[in-house]
């Protein structure tokens, strides 16, 4: 059941909101290279940190054409230290802006919005730097620099997927055959995975910590695992349910399954690269041993991030975040799902082969991404039509999250969730039971995107 737009979502705005992210669109496409129309107030619109500009500033020579390059260094860093911004994201900023082509950003931002609404991920960007324009900038260029240039999640991890790594274990190539291997083990062990929904209908990933031991898989493996679940997640969210929901079971945990290196590099895509993704985190069965190691992560959380950590001893209170009947019977609940890990099957990525449809869904979404920046900047400049334009840029929001499920099978390797059924065609995410349409069960027919049903639930847990 769809529950209320949570505040500072699209559909659920301040005016204050609106025109902050009116201001992060005027600059975003202008870092694009898309030259966005100057709002009335936008001269040096971000100069101060707030974001908003100084009524009587005037507007400065820009010498590099671009949005915000001439932004000195003092400034930055006046502004990086406020933040804390303790990964570097306005230096990573700055040398993206001196040596990447706009045009680059811009299509690794269209591929990072995928099936999501492009507003509700720039306002991810707003929420996590607290509605601080210019901060918010930062981290989007900076994040969509470190999916282009340093983990190449798009036309490497999630292109690739499990079956290329499953190809690679046979690879002449010690180094890459190892790589493959670890990171198709911890697909194998478990290690992670994703089920159902807690109380707030988050997805859940579970962790379950004791499988892990330092050393047993490469650290290039491990982050790439990492990675790869969190993109899977992403694929499960939408506008109206935007946040996920971990469990790290700590069932058996001992010193030998800590490992600082891992939670280092998942707490630096949670706050830098995935803003606003998490709903809530909660650690399950922890031993008294864990409490000074917790100390020590506490230490590096953001203090928003830590707030949404919390810690259930046993299944009364973990009943408080989910529901008896999805949590699974392995932590002591009714629902009777069992992890297994389904491998590639042949043939399963055959869609990835067809080109020519493939650059047919691309050319269609590259139009429909023109028509939105075009109405997102008359959005912007036109006052007076702001409603009807908005209503426009809603329906081709639509029209890009439905051309994403269609496009999806062309360039992205199917995952074990795929395979087993909860990533469906179009998008349909079924958790529970089988697919229902309002004439009743909906039947299968082959396709990459159908795999078998999961394990059967009760009739009465279908959501």
């Amino acid at each position: 059941m769809v529950g209320p737009v949570l505040p500072g979502r699209p559909g659920n705005l301040t005016s204050d909101q609106e025109e902050k992210l009116q201001e992060l669109w005027t600059a975003t496409l202008r870092v694009f290279g898309v030259q966005a129309p100057d709002r009335p107030d936008d001269a040096e619109g971000l100069q101060s940190s707030s974001g908003t500009a100084t009524p009587d500033a005037k507007p400065k020579k820009k010498k590099h054409g671009m949005f915000r390059r001439q932004k000195d260094e003092n400034d930055d860093k006046a502004s990086a230290d406020q933040e804390g911004d303790k990964y570097g994201l306005s230096k990573a900023y700055q040398q993206v802006l001196a040596t990447q082509n706009p045009e680059n950003l811009r299509k690794a931002f269209w591929s990072m919005v995928k099936h999501d609404n492009p507003d509700g991920l720039l306002l991810r960007f707003l929420r996590a730097r607290k509605w601080d324009v210019h901060n918010a900038l930062v981290m989007l260029i900076a994040t969509m620099n470190w999916r282009l240039q340093e983990v190449h999640v798009d036309d490497d991890i999630m292109k690739k997927g499990e079956a290329q790594a499953m190809k690679d274990t046979s690879d002449n190539d010690s180094s890459v055959r190892k790589e493959a291997q670890d990171f198709l083990a911890q697909l194998k062990l478990g290690k992670s995975f994703l089920h159902g929904t807690d109380k707030e209908g988050r997805p859940m990933c579970f962790v379950r910590v004791r499988l892990h031991r330092q050393g047993e898989q490469s650290e290039t493996s491990l982050e790439r695992y990492t990675v790869y679940t969190i993109e899977t997640a992403r694929l499960l969210l939408a506008t109206h349910i935007d946040t996920a929901a971990i469990v790290f079971d700590m069932t058996g945990f001992s010193m030998a399954n800590m490992d600082y290196g891992p939670v280092k590099f998942m707490i630096k895509c949670f706050e830098a690269n995935y803003p606003e993704s998490l709903g809530v985190v909660l650690v399950h069965k922890s031993p008294w041993i864990f409490q000074s190691i917790w100390n020590i992560i506490k230490g590096w959380l953001d203090p928003v991030v830590a707030s949404k950590v919390h810690f259930t001893k046993n299944i009364e209170e973990l009943e408080q975040f989910v529901e008896k009947s999805h949590i699974i019977k392995e932590l002591g609940g009714d629902d009777p799902w069992e992890y297994s890990y389904v491998e590639p099957s042949v043939g399963e990525n055959q869609a990835m082969s067809d080109e020519s449809t493939a650059n047919q869904l691309l050319e269609e979404r590259a139009k429909v991404v023109k028509e939105f920046e075009s109405t997102t900047q008359a959005w912007i400049s036109d006052p007076q039509n702001r409603t009807a334009l908005q209503q426009q840029r809603n329906a081709l929001a639509e029209r890009l999250r439905a051309g994403y499920w269609q496009l999806d099978p062309y360039v992205r390797a199917r995952s074990l969730y795929d395979r087993t059924g909860m990533i469906r065609e179009g998008g349909v995410i079924q958790y529970y039971g089988e697919p229902q349409t309002p004439n009743g069960p909906k039947p299968l027919i082959a396709s990459p995107q159908h795999g078998p049903l999961p394990t059967k639930h009760r009739a009465d847990d279908v959501d």
